[in-house]
């Protein structure tokens, strides 16, 4: 029989993302994997190392909506993040894998050992983070959003509210729900000054 990696890795993905890092142990794993122990180590190298990789795994396959919506050239700023939010509670409860999402709760309660996994997930939402608050600053280059906002707050709040929408999600929010929340949040985008 032909090792299948990815596969094996996508298996890891899903039992990380469903259990986290420290709730996994090494028997579930070859286990979800189909693989011997030698041939995870041959593979993988090592737990950490798998998660490394299962985490960017999830962020390829994540990223692919996530950054799609926000770059979409043909709808403004406003509009991209609703299309966003409403996307997040369509992917965070779908029935073909874990409910929520694999980087927003990682990593936040490690123990002292565990230190590199927490700051590779830190990294991971400043990033995503980021991303929002650099569409928001084209939308300003662009017009389409007011000049005197806060882009790098205003991307921040936008973060929790799709943490927060990740939190439900796992405590088995239904899809309605979430998209509710999205819709709610919209309404602090900040309206354009009466001057126009």
């Amino acid at each position: 029989m032909v090792f299948d990696r990815a596969a094996a890795l996508q298996a890891a993905m899903k039992l990380f993302w469903e259990r986290g890092y420290e709730g996994t142990s090494f028997d579930e794993l070859i286990d979800a994997m189909g693989i011997s122990a030698s041939s995870f180590y041959n593979s993988f190298d090592s737990k950490e190392a798998l998660y490394c990789e299962a985490t960017s795994s999830y962020l390829d396959w994540a990223g692919q909506w996530f950054l799609a919506i926000l770059n979409d050239p043909s709808i403004d700023t406003k509009t991209a993040f609703a299309h966003l939010l409403a996307a997040t509670a369509d992917e965070f409860t779908r029935g073909d894998h874990p409910l929520g999402c694999m980087i927003s709760l990682a990593g936040t309660h490690c123990s002292p050992g565990m230190k590199n996994i927490r700051e590779m997930m830190v990294e991971h939402r400043a990033f995503s983070e980021s991303v929002m608050a650099d569409r928001m600053r084209r939308g300003v280059a662009n017009g389409d959003v007011p000049p005197a906002t806060d882009c790098d707050m205003l991307a921040a709040y936008y973060s929790a509210v799709v943490r927060g929408m990740a939190v439900q999600a796992r405590d088995g929010a239904p899809r309605e729900k979430l998209g509710k929340i999205g819709r709610l949040a919209m309404q602090a985008w900040p309206q354009r000054s009466a001057e126009h």
